[in-house]
């Protein structure tokens, strides 16, 4: 059978909020069962079953032990669906040939080749559960889990939520969640309690490093549909802004900012490339939400770089000024300012509905509609051709904007820059369907001059933070010249710049384009 379970990342105060609501709304079924679960993993001495992407359990489960095989896991953005065969195992004793489906015991069978299993890892955990009811009629069980995973002799703590699928549609799944965690802060779980009890053992971990996520390449192929390509585009970008969001909440890494900015843009980009064929209002309506977010996070982006970019790159280049030391601890403390701003949003309820909707959308095929009855058809074209004709569109609106490129007016760059992005976004998504060589050489000249419409970014960016600032910024001579350096620097690099740009657009326009 099937698995299907949304997974978070909780702590004892949410736990407790979540089961008041559970009560007082009425959405339960029955009374809620608190008991104690033990579970062990077994696997042979080279883990054959990690490696396959098999779990073998033992779990106690008061009395009884358990016998389970999990199977094909897939966890994206907190959902997770897995094959789950369980069997009685007598005595706490493994058994391979109660596996009751044939094709996943001999799977494990030739996998174990009469190696002797052994554990790897166990969890005790203290599970509160009870049936819980949507409002279309889905019926799931929550579950609030509170213990322990060991391994190799060290222990961590996990908390976790788990709301599975009983009966009717996986989307009623995400409409409790809305239900029962309305407030936000809520971390989607990204692991299984069996990945992490292994990383336990190999690396002393549960969970891999908090750390500033870029962009993957999506590795699509020629043969894949509209429908598939999407789904996999939306999913990487989706990934990308949820744990960047969870990097800003607890680092001050500036390029958390950075990489969240770029998830969200990447996500309008690729719904502005597929949406003529989805035609989808909820991805006009998430599309907005990632625009509100993005402009929320770039005050913070557009500090960042002010202090790490240009201040900081400055305060080197004059080491005997030191208004530049002031001016940098100014803007630190605005930033700081702005961080904790931005950090009570990003765990707010209107960011946590946003993560949860486009979660559900990516993973429910969100983008069908009922009424549109040529969509089928749409979603099932070779991927190839929609890749080129969204390449060749924007790489015309790119060449028409770029017309007279001596002679744009500030806001004509700054829509030539735009463009480009676009662009590089799409560039991006689709130069695996391509040849590699050719795709590289067109992206690294489109690179370069997006470095000098950058740079005219920067300054004109330099420039109306410090006419806006409130912080006193320029307080002190050494702090006014400083100011003065770095608006006069930031100007001159982009002014020298410029000048390069249209031998750069040249060298871009006379390279073919990849896709064709």
């Amino acid at each position: 059978m099937n698995e299907i379970e949304l997974k978070f990342i909780i702590d004892e105060p949410t736990a407790t909020e979540v089961w008041k609501r559970v009560r007082n709304r009425g959405i339960g079924r029955g009374r809620a069962v608190t008991r104690t679960l033990r579970s062990i993993y077994y696997d042979t001495p080279q883990q054959s079953l990690r490696k396959a992407g098999i779990a073998l359990r033992l779990r106690r489960d008061g009395r009884r032990w358990i016998q389970t095989v999990k199977s094909k896991a897939r966890l994206y953005g907190g959902l997770s669906a897995v094959g789950e065969w369980e069997s009685p195992a007598p005595g706490g004793r493994l058994r391979l040939d109660a596996i009751g489906d044939t094709a996943i015991r001999d799977e494990v069978r030739k996998l174990v080749d009469g190696a002797v299993l052994a554990p790897v890892c166990e969890t005790v955990m203290k599970r509160k559960a009870a049936e819980v009811c949507a409002e279309d009629g889905t019926t799931a069980v929550l579950a609030t889990d509170f213990g322990e995973i060991r391994a190799d002799g060290r222990a961590e703590t996990l908390r976790e939520a788990e709301i599975e699928l009983v009966d009717g549609r996986v989307e009623g799944l995400f409409d409790i969640a809305h239900e029962l965690f309305p407030e936000g802060g809520l971390t989607f779980s990204r692991l299984s309690k069996a990945a992490r009890g292994y990383l336990l053992a190999e690396k002393g971990r549960i969970d891999e490093p908090l750390a500033p996520r870029n962009a993957v390449t999506v590795r699509l192929h020629r043969k894949q549909t509209v429908e598939l390509a999407a789904r996999d585009i939306f999913r990487e970008c989706a990934d990308q802004i949820a744990q960047n969001i969870n990097v800003i909440e607890k680092l001050d890494d500036p390029e958390g900012p950075h990489q969240l900015r770029i998830g969200l843009r990447r996500l309008r980009s690729a719904f502005a490339v597929f949406g003529p064929l989805l035609k989808s209002p909820e991805l006009s309506r998430l599309s907005d939400e990632a625009r509100w977010i993005g402009r929320e996070v770039g005050r913070l982006r557009d500090i960042d770089v002010v202090i790490e970019d240009i201040v900081l790159r400055e305060a080197g280049v004059h080491p005997g000024e030191p208004g530049f030391a002031h001016l940098a601890e100014a803007l630190h403390q605005e930033a700081a300012g702005i961080r904790d701003t931005l950090r009570t949003l990003l765990v707010g309820p209107r960011v946590q509905a946003f993560l949860i909707d486009l979660v559900r959308f990516v993973e429910t095929r969100g983008w069908l509609v009922a009424d549109d009855y040529t969509q089928t058809e749409r979603l099932a074209r070779p991927v190839p051709k929609l890749a080129a004709a969204a390449l060749d569109k924007r790489w015309k609106k790119t060449r028409r904007r770029a017309r007279h490129l001596r002679t744009l007016t500030i806001d004509e760059r700054h829509a030539l820059r735009k463009e480009l992005k676009k662009l590089r976004y799409a560039a991006e998504f689709f130069a695996p369907l391509f040849s590699e060589k050719r795709a590289r050489r067109f992206r690294s000249r489109m690179k370069n001059l997006q470095t000098v419409f950058g740079d005219l970014n920067d300054a004109a960016m330099v420039k109306a933070m410090f006419a806006q600032s409130q912080t006193g910024l320029a307080d002190g001579a050494g702090t006014k010249r400083a100011v003065g350096w770095v608006i006069g620097a930031s100007a001159a690099r982009a002014d020298t710049g410029w000048y390069r740009a249209k031998a750069l657009w040249r060298d871009l326009e006379r390279t073919r384009p990849f896709w064709r």
